[in-house]
């Protein structure tokens, strides 16, 4: 069997977790919680609470899966160690179809449109102008992957780094502008003076931030090419989850320094444009959209680099649709280029699928992104179960503590996922997707 070799460091898998996290929602959600939790600052800050609360005892869980389990894909060898290779298989396969390509998808139209918005396009949504640069942006990124992957890496870590500075800068500034003109202190006064009488819809609030926080497991999918792997992976889910809490947080009191929580919600998405500008003046909002950008591509960068390997790891396992062919590996890269051309073109269809949502095509909007949150978290579920039926040297902390909080928070994603209005539809397309799997089953 053709091996993968161990190419990717700590940073990069750090970079995973923080890059693929951290893309366009968080420069625009600050209004959203304060609107749900009608614009208590106190309550907005313990729903971003509470969602991290979910990341990071969720990836606590699979840090300890990571010390222990290393094949190809950690969600699939957690799977397969968990209940059997077929319902391992059945996850990948899942995963791949209808999670990473609509995802990988709808990343590279984000990236199109601010950047659509950043040549100030009349429209930027839909405009042919954005597909043709969302199929560019993807096309790219992908060959990338395909053809240097350490480069792929190296991306990874850049795109990182580059889209935490105006986070930081706004986190640090607004905060301090905040405390010395006197409008953070404001907000919390007015929070606490309603404290007790409105709280708004917090458990919609935390369900939302959930949402936010979502991303931090796809580092797991490269686990057999990081180096030391059952060292750097709980590393890097433990560290890389910690600093996607600190900056949510961070930034979340810079904007709320700068603006007064009624502003933020009335203006909505503006607001963060609205407060860079008083930050940093009107080139602010300019610079502000080319940052989104940035944070965009790596986040596909991310998406597409773990979404490749997908059915890789379940082609080495003589599984899916021709493993023989999925299952090569190019000598020259050590990249698995077949798989990512398979992948690849299943992203275009949900490309394709995404611009027949926008323009109601389907009679109806189809959230493509939304589709497999229940079932992923189900999924999730079963394995934070089992791991406390079957890690019994462990103690009792990390035996029972870590899963029962990992639980809860994946129990309040699965509250938000069944509250959504088109749950139905969602839950039979995600069984019809698992089930299909079986379509290209082979019994051992």
């Amino acid at each position: 069997m053709e091996q993968l070799q161990k190419k990717y460091g700590l940073a990069t898998a750090v970079a995973m977790v923080v890059g693929v996290v951290i893309g366009s929602g968080v420069f625009f959600k600050a209004d959203d919680i304060l609107k749900l939790t009608n614009g208590n600052l106190i309550y907005a800050l313990i729903a971003w609470g509470i969602g991290a609360f979910s990341m990071i005892f969720g990836a606590l869980v699979f840090a300890e899966y990571a010390q222990r389990i290393e094949k190809s894909n950690g969600l699939v060898d957690y799977s397969e160690a968990a209940y059997g290779p077929r319902f391992g298989y059945l996850v990948g396969w899942f995963k791949g179809i209808i999670y990473f390509s609509p995802l990988s998808a709808i990343l590279a139209w984000v990236a199109s449109l601010y950047t659509m918005i950043l040549f100030k396009s009349s429209n930027p949504v839909n405009s042919k102008e954005t597909w043709i640069l969302a199929f560019i942006y993807l096309s790219i990124i992908s060959i990338i992957n395909w053809t240097a992957p350490i480069l792929a890496g190296k991306l990874q870590v850049t795109t990182t780094i580059i889209k935490l500075i105006p986070l930081f800068a706004v986190a640090i500034i607004g905060t301090i502008s905040g405390i010395i003109n006197g409008v953070t202190v404001s907000n919390f006064i007015e929070a606490a003076n309603q404290v007790g009488s409105s709280r708004g819809t917090l458990a919609s609030a935390v369900v939302a931030t959930a949402f936010a926080y979502e991303g931090w497991i796809i580092a797991i999918t490269i686990n057999n090419e990081i180096k030391d792997s059952k060292i750097n992976l709980p590393k890097a889910l433990v560290i890389g989850t910690f600093i996607v809490f600190v900056v949510y947080i961070s930034y979340f009191l810079g904007i709320a320094g700068v603006l007064k929580t009624g502003t933020i919600v009335n203006e909505g998405d503006n607001a963060i444009r609205l407060a860079t500008t008083q930050l940093f003046g009107n080139i602010g909002s300019v610079v502000l959209t080319a940052f989104v950008v940035i944070s965009c591509l790596g986040t596909l960068n991310g998406l597409v680099l773990s979404n490749m390997r997908i059915p890789y790891s379940l082609a080495i396992r003589n599984q899916g649709p021709i493993p023989n062919i999925l299952s090569k590996i190019n000598p020259k890269t050590n990249t698995p280029i077949n798989s990512g051309i398979f992948s690849n073109i299943l992203t275009l269809i949900y490309l394709g699928l995404w611009y027949a949502s926008l323009n109601n095509l389907f009679g109806r909007y189809i959230g493509l992104d939304e589709i497999p949150i229940v079932m992923v978290y189900g999924i999730y579920l079963s394995l934070y179960i089992w791991y406390i039926k079957e890690f019994k040297e462990l103690n009792f902390f990390k035996r029972f503590v870590i899963p029962i909080c990992a639980i809860i928070g994946a129990l309040i994603i699965l509250y938000g996922g069944i509250t959504n209005p088109a749950i139905g539809i969602y839950l039979v397309i995600s069984l019809l997707v698992f089930a299909s799997g079986l379509l290209f089953y082979r019994k051992a």
